[in-house]
């Protein structure tokens, strides 16, 4: 027996896209950079949605460039290796032998991304900064403090990606540079995200992370911001307000909005198309992060 269509949940759905329609309009031919990491690389289902996700905002037109991490399997291989995980302001400390363990950790998880890409329809390539010396890096200091072969970028050069994009594929790259010396360098996978979002002139830049957004206090659940211009952000950072590994996050949040990208996102990887609902829902979901003259 065949049901009859329940004519409230086609309405409803015709009403999302609909909903949809003016965003994907607006970033018709605009590049989104997708930093990708926490739960979403780890949990199968998640993967899997943030993929077609990726598949879809291609399909209507956008250009989307996937940055990935790969810190907990850092983390887990370090031990492995019986190595400890250390940290200083949220960045981690890279001795030559974590340095090893990075590159050969980010490497698996970068082809392996590229492999979901393929499988839901998507023409991805895989690469690092250190291909076609994309990203340069000096050694960062931190406070003064050497922490081992971390990167700070001095600048990153788009022509292979824009190839890439030109030619109908996803870039997928993980966060590896190398300086003037050619020394390989581990880069917080945030900084490379806003770094690429900026010399690639990105329309948006969404952080998929393992937290709601942005919260004043992160005790008090009550007090996550769904909005904050980014010279209010510059405040909290300068009052020592932020800290732990969002402190990194949100002065990356910082400079790529300071930089040109117009909106920063900071989403919740662990709910399942997070990414759609912030780009094509009036409502959104996460923290927006933007210049106080941008109109909303």
């Amino acid at each position: 027996m065949v049901e009859k269509a329940d004519f409230n949940e086609i309405e409803y759905k015709a009403n999302v896209l609909i909903e949809a329609l003016p965003y994907i309009q607006e970033l018709n031919g605009k590049i989104v950079v997708i930093k990708y990491g926490g739960s979403a690389m780890v949990d199968d289902l998640l993967k899997e949605n943030v993929m077609k996700d990726v598949a879809l905002l291609k399909s209507v037109g956008i250009k989307p460039v996937i940055v990935h991490g790969g810190g907990n399997e850092i983390s887990r291989w370090s031990k492995y290796r019986g190595l400890e995980s250390e940290f200083y302001k949220g960045l981690r400390v890279t001795d030559t032998e974590t340095m090893e363990i990075a590159e050969m950790v980010l490497g698996s998880v970068n082809k392996g991304l590229v492999s979901y890409m393929e499988s839901v329809g998507v023409k991805a390539v895989g690469l690092s900064g250190k291909d076609g010396f994309t990203i340069k890096v000096n050694r960062k200091l931190v406070d003064g403090k050497d922490i081992g072969f971390v990167g700070d970028i001095e600048s990153v050069n788009t022509d292979l990606i824009s190839i890439l994009l030109d030619n109908d594929y996803v870039p997928v790259i993980c966060p590896i540079g190398l300086d003037e010396n050619y020394q390989m360098y581990n880069i917080n996978a945030d900084e490379a995200a806003a770094g690429i979002a900026v010399a690639l002139g990105a329309e948006k830049l969404g952080f998929l992370t393992d937290t709601e957004g942005f919260y004043l206090d992160f005790e008090d659940k009550s007090s996550l911001i769904s909005r904050i211009s980014v010279e209010e952000a510059e405040k909290l950072v300068e009052e020592g307000r932020i800290e732990g590994g969002m402190l990194p996050k949100i002065q990356n949040c910082i400079s790529a909005v300071n930089g040109g990208v117009k909106r920063v996102h900071i989403l919740d990887g662990r709910k399942s198309h997070s990414l759609l609902l912030e780009i094509f829902t009036n409502q959104g979901i996460g923290t927006l992060i933007y210049k106080s003259e941008e109109i909303l």
